[in-house]
C-alpha cells in the first residue's frame, strides 16, 4: 500500500470512476484510469482504501490526513 497511490486517486476521480476501475480489476479487465501498483493486488488495495477514504470524508466531514489515518488504523486493527 502507498500512500501517494492513494492520494492521486482521491483527488483525481471520482467515486464511480473507481468504483468501475475495482470491477475492472476483479474481472481481470482493462483499466480505464491509472492506477498505480506493483500488480493487480497493489491497484485494488489502492481503489479500495481511495473508495474508503472518499466515503469517510464525506460522511463524517473529515479531510484527506484525517481519513487516511481513520484508515490505516482500521488496517493495523484487521492485522493484530
Amino acid at each position: 500500500m502507498k500512500i501517494p497511490a492513494i492520494k492521486l486517486l482521491v483527488e483525481n476521480y471520482t467515486p464511480s470512476e473507481l468504483k468501475q476501475a475495482e470491477n475492472d480489476l476483479i474481472e481481470g479487465e482493462a483499466l480505464k484510469i491509472t492506477v498505480e501498483g506493483a500488480d493487480e493486488g497493489e491497484q485494488l488495495t489502492h481503489v479500495i482504501a481511495a473508495l474508503w477514504i472518499m466515503e469517510e470524508m464525506s460522511a463524517k466531514k473529515l479531510d484527506f490526513k484525517e481519513a487516511l489515518r481513520e484508515y490505516t488504523k482500521k488496517v493495523r486493527e484487521s492485522i493484530n
